[in-house]
């Protein structure tokens, strides 16, 4: 997968009285740095106030001992940030800290909004500036509203919860509690560990493990959490109905996490043995697009009898930040990335698989880069559909304008990337892989059909047959 597909956000909270919460998130940020790498922050109480410290960047740069040092006490959640609402600029990091008549309350939100009408006729209407504010500060001063007129956090999340149109996962803090609530359909995935008589609340379960937490459950949509000295305690806000974001199973969840009950890594795998199933040409080798792609050549080599190599090798250090010099190198930027091996591929048939097409300029520039280390033919297998539909809930996609499969027809894309032959898994092929019925998956980026409504911003998009 290319630079052109954005996560929105990792989210990690705990409370345990054991514990210096600050310490167990931090990890759990690294685990889930996958999902942002703009900026990253935790919140932290003792019971008494809230510390908080953000920043620009990964999480190994936002954080020295010495900030972690002030993030005192035994409730903490963190957040790691990439944009899709509101620009990248440290004042949009979150958690966001507001201010209500009763002190501070910190917010982590995970997916987006696509529609913020309700919310700012609300806050317009009580008299609440919204200028410059993205979706999660709205939220933020949404719930702080009621929390100052006299409602716990818990009754403030309930009534300010049918303002929100869109898609979230959410943690909240106050100095002694934190509440964790999950929209009705369940599209961003968010789960509950327990660890040394503590709670946990993670985006992914990778995140649990990177700490020694155990799995309990995932959170239900529509379902709130809240976590205090009584324990947990769940409420059913909304009778939700679960449809995951199929993508989180392609690309964005770690190979390592479990969703809905299944392996995102034996997924992966899946979609490379329908995809051998369905594209039977002969070849030397394939050759997965670092790292995504490697479950899903595994399971192609398996099924085919090709052997698999990784040739194509990955720089580990160039981030997603990485400043790129003047125009020049920057087209040069897939070369930074990836270098490939000449001896595995010169004279040879390759099979490239990568898990999606987005813009068609990376994979242009990848199968350019075979071509030139010597190789005889690439055929090109993408281990999901053709991706035809832009993403309103917290995934950065581009413009439908500028996806290459809602413009051109697979023999024209061929033709505009240079490859001797495409292959798209087919959609019957994708829920195969993935073995959960059609109805509790998200597949807008396929299909164009939209969970959750669009409002305003359904103009945007154009159906494509």
């Amino acid at each position: 997968m290319g630079n052109d597909i954005h996560e929105k956000c990792g989210i990690f909270g705990v409370y345990g009285k054991a514990f210096q919460a600050a310490r167990l998130v931090h990890p759990g940020l690294w685990a889930l740095q996958h999902r942002g790498q703009e900026s990253s922050g935790i919140a932290s109480s003792d019971g008494k106030k809230i510390y908080f410290h953000k920043g620009m960047g990964l999480v190994s740069a936002v954080f020295a001992e010495a900030d972690l040092k002030k993030l005192k006490g035994y409730l903490a959640i963190g957040h790691n940030r990439y944009s899709t609402s509101g620009d990248s600029l440290l004042k949009h990091a979150q958690p966001v800290v507001e201010k209500s008549k009763f002190g501070l309350i910190a917010l982590a939100h995970n997916g987006n909004l696509p529609s913020t009408q309700k919310l700012r006729q609300f806050l317009t209407e009580k008299k609440i500036s919204i200028q410059g504010f993205n979706d999660s500060e709205m939220i933020a001063k949404a719930i702080a509203f009621y929390v100052s007129s006299g409602l716990s956090l818990e009754e403030a999340v309930k009534s300010s919860y049918p303002l929100f149109t869109g898609v979230f996962c959410l943690l909240l803090m106050e100095k002694d509690k934190i509440v964790a609530v999950r929209d009705s359909f369940g599209i961003r995935p968010l789960c509950l560990g327990k660890l040394n008589g503590g709670f946990i609340v993670a985006s992914e379960t990778c995140a649990l493990d990177i700490i020694g937490a155990k799995f309990l459950r995932y959170v239900r949509p529509g379902e709130m959490i809240v976590i205090d000295e009584k324990g947990l305690k769940s409420v059913v806000i909304e009778l939700g109905k679960e449809q995951l974001d199929v993508f989180e199973f392609i690309y964005f969840a770690r190979p390592d996490s479990t969703l809905m009950g299944k392996s995102v890594d034996e997924v992966r795998q899946n979609l490379g043995v329908q995809l051998a199933r369905e594209f039977k040409e002969k070849a030397d080798v394939v050759v997965p697009v670092p790292d995504s792609a490697i479950p899903a050549a595994l399971g192609f080599s398996k099924e085919s009898g090709i052997p698999f190599y990784p040739a194509l090798i990955k720089n580990r250090y160039i981030h997603r930040t990485f400043i790129m010099p003047e125009q020049h190198a920057r087209n040069q930027g897939v070369r930074l990335k990836l270098n490939p091996l000449a001896h595995i591929l010169k004279d040879k048939k390759v099979i490239l698989i990568d898990d999606s097409i987005v813009r068609g300029t990376t994979s242009k520039q990848i199968i350019d880069m075979l071509k030139r280390a010597g190789a005889k033919k690439v055929y090109f297998l993408i281990s999901s559909p053709p991706y035809k539909y832009p993403d309103f809930y917290g995934i950065d996609t581009p413009r439908q304008r500028e996806l290459i499969a809602a413009r051109l027809k697979v023999k024209e894309i061929e033709k505009e990337i240079g490859v001797d032959a495409l292959h798209y898994l087919s959609y019957g092929g994708l829920l195969k892989a993935v073995g959960i019925p059609e109805s509790s998956l998200c597949t807008s980026c396929f299909t164009g059909k939209y969970p959750v409504d669009l409002g305003e911003r359904a103009k945007e998009v154009k159906r494509i047959d």
